[in-house]
């Protein structure tokens, strides 16, 4: 079977005449016609891309590598609207398809009283679009477009209640802290197009061994690599996109928008472009040392710190939200130790997982009246059994408990980097390691506080007053990211208390997305990890021969170009690899397991059978709780340090443009013309005496100056 240009474009298209459908004529065709005209196309393009996805592994499609239309040719300069289809693009259109079909399912009932409804289905349909343009596209163009295109739409999203001053805040944060990313972004695609003269994929990946030696000289007499300058440049972008320190403080507060696009923006598609785009340049970033030391350092420290903040959040989304920085800095763990199938593995399991935490968060926002504060929660679980155990699932997945999906990926990320550490022995490598070890036992504690604060314990949103039973006491200025949100658009009370109202669960469009993803949160990791990451069927039997240097299996033809010395996922295969049930049952013999239980009867003896240790805890940790309550002050470095000193430095120029440029120089210059005008225009008085008096004056001045030179 052929893959054919005429179905790669419906696969694109269908959601984006589903955005304009819902989008321009929403008066027209309803709220009903809305949803229907949505959901269908992103259900076409999810099929067909289980279609594609299906032809290139059991079916012998080669991969898909056209262009469809010539966008503009200037000289040797051309530029195309193409696709590049092969199965590392397959499996993330599927995953953004049928993330993105859910959550227009579960949007039915969570937005149903949403004056913005057609809106909202029109934005959410138009970033999938956005983003099967992005991993569809066969050139840095491309590629450009949809990264943008997507950024576009997450803020319009995240700001989607605009007269919330929080929501706005919030969308021009990630609006601006993307745009220090995408210039740096912008800078590796010009340094492509000025070494390689194109910006077709193909035709750098062929070319790519001519950056090995290649040096410029920025300052005079420092010679940089080539290949470090346009991968870094790259990295950047995929800071910006894929939320790594610095350049994550965008990303929490991103919550402010509606629930369904944190699952659909920031946990399953939008901020991994930036690892799907690392993986898919893999041929550049193999050329430099450098670049993937700078890769794994921003990765390690995202992974670990981020995940530390976690620990003192309140709000439900935020807690989620923190947890999804650190797994990206898993994957970025994954992409410096030249894991990049584990990184894309991940990539993927990780989507099924994260995305059904959001929505379960979402639900219990539901199911409590639009309360998002965590300790006004407790004792949800027998009102809420589906939320529950549905939350049970992706917890379990999320901290890396064996035979779960996220076990197989993050566990393979975890040995990837410490067999990198060992061969390598370079500090950056020991403290990856560290760190992603590190950051089991603190994912595990905060996933499972969690899972205690909302669901078990005592019933504390039946305090009026808004207690919080045992345990950490209310500090207001935690408390609640969203009552405008109530107040505005739900009518509830100014403060977010919903003592007189019982707790209850969700309508089925919201529960059976949570169920649907559940399924993969539990089974895609034990039958695909053999698959995608060693090379094998599921069950660990050898089906191709191993190429060196060569990830072969899935991702071949896709991620290539690996130095033997450097692959990782396969000298964790030949060690570690012998089927999904060895594989768990070796990983309970692991550090890693055991940081996961010590991290579950930490959060279990803090907030289930100790409750009042977990406020003891907090005064005694109370410089580190403010510590990470701040954020390490990265917030303050972009808000106060960089914002503000643009807002200064505006403030300098304004001053110099009106008081010495305008002031003084223009106005100044005008000032003394005209009072150099005032006094001459007094000498022509118009009388012979005065004229013949100047001239008296003038020749006595004269001769003055002659005798002085004469002597």
């Amino acid at each position: 079977m052929i893959i054919s240009k005429t179905h790669l474009l419906l696969i694109v298209l269908a959601p984006l005449l589903g955005s304009i459908v819902a989008g321009l004529f929403g008066r027209q065709v309803g709220r009903k016609g809305a949803q229907y005209a949505t959901i269908l196309g992103v259900a076409v393009s999810c099929a067909l891309s289980c279609w594609v996805l299906y032809q290139l592994v059991a079916g012998g499609a080669s991969p898909f590598n056209e262009n469809v239309y010539t966008f503009f040719q200037v000289g040797s300069y051309d530029a195309h609207v193409g696709f590049m289809v092969d199965r590392l693009t397959a499996m993330m259109m599927v995953v953004v398809t049928f993330v993105s079909l859910l959550v227009h399912v579960y949007t039915i009932g969570y937005m149903a009283d949403d004056p913005g409804y057609q809106r909202f289905f029109s934005y959410i349909s138009l970033f999938t679009f956005s983003m099967l343009m992005l991993v569809m596209s066969n050139n840095f163009l491309q590629l450009f477009f949809g990264w943008e295109a997507v950024g576009l739409v997450s803020y319009l999203l995240i700001g989607f209640w605009f007269k919330r001053p929080t929501a706005v805040f919030a969308n021009m944060k990630a609006f601006l802290v993307n745009r220090v990313g995408d210039f740096g972004f912008l800078l590796g695609i010009a340094g492509v197009l000025l070494w390689f003269g194109t910006l077709d994929y193909a035709t750098v990946f062929a070319r790519a061994p001519m950056l090995q030696d290649g040096h410029v000289q920025i300052f005079a007499g420092h010679p940089w690599s080539v290949a470090t300058i346009i991968c870094v440049c790259l990295f950047i972008g995929a800071m910006g996109k894929s939320a790594q320190v610095p350049l994550h403080v965008w990303l929490p507060d991103s919550m402010e928008g509606p629930t369904p696009i944190s699952a659909l923006i920031h946990a399953a598609t939008m901020v991994t472009a930036g690892i799907f785009m690392v993986a898919r340049m893999s041929p550049l970033f193999e050329l430099s040392e450098t670049a993937l030391h700078f890769v794994l350092f921003i990765g390690a420290t995202t992974a670990f710190f981020m995940g530390l903040i976690g620990i003192v959040q309140n709000d439900i989304k935020r807690v989620v939200a923190y947890s999804t920085l650190s797994q990206l800095g898993y994957m970025t763990v994954a992409l410096g130790v030249s894991a990049y199938s584990g990184a894309v593995y991940h990539l993927m399991t990780h989507a099924f997982f994260k995305a059904l935490l959001f929505l379960a968060a979402g639900s219990v926002i539901i199911g409590m009246h639009h309360e998002q504060d965590m300790r006004r929660m407790g004792g949800l679980r027998k009102y809420m059994p589906v939320t529950y155990w549905t939350s049970v699932v992706g917890t379990l997945a999320l901290v890396g408990t064996p035979f779960f999906s996220g076990f197989y990926s993050k566990d393979t990320i975890i040995e990837a980097a410490a067999h990198h550490a060992h061969q390598t022995h370079h500090w950056i490598a020991t403290y990856a390691y560290w760190a992603v070890l590190g950051g089991v036992i603190v994912t595990s504690f905060y996933s499972f506080r969690l899972l205690f604060m909302t669901f078990h314990g005592p019933e504390r949103f039946r305090d009026a007053h808004g207690g919080h039973g045992h345990g950490e006491h209310a500090d207001p200025a935690h408390v609640h990211d969203g009552h405008a949100h109530d107040d505005e658009h739900h009518g509830h009370d100014d403060h977010g208390h919903h003592g007189a109202h019982e707790p209850h669960e969700s309508p089925w469009v919201v529960t059976v997305p949570l169920v649907l993803l559940a399924i993969p949160s539990v089974l895609i990791g034990f039958f695909t990890a053999g698959p995608m990451l060693f090379g094998t069927d599921w069950k660990g039997n050898h089906h191709a021969a191993a190429i060196p240097g060569q990830e072969v299996g899935f991702f071949t033809g896709a991620i290539d170009f690996l130095d033997p010395a450097r692959d990782t996922i396969a000298q964790v295969g030949a060690e570690f690899w012998h089927g999904p049930v060895a594989y768990a049952t070796h990983g309970m013999l692991m550090p890693a397991f055991w940081l996961t239980v010590a991290g579950f009867l930490l959060a279990a003896l803090l907030y289930l059978w100790k409750p009042d240790l977990a406020g003891r805890a907090r005064s005694a940790f109370a410089p580190l709780v403010r510590i990470l309550e701040e954020k390490y002050g990265f917030d303050h470095l972009w808000i106060k340090g960089f914002a503000g000193g643009g807002l200064a430095l505006g403030r300098l120029s304004r001053w110099i443009d009106s008081t010495l440029i305008d002031g003084v120089i223009v106005n100044g210059s005008a000032r003394v013309v005209d009072l150099a005008a005032s006094l001459l225009r007094r000498t022509q008085s118009g009388y012979l005496y005065h004229y013949a008096f100047a001239m008296i004056l003038g020749l006595i001045a004269l001769l003055a100056v002659l005798m002085r030179f004469w002597r």
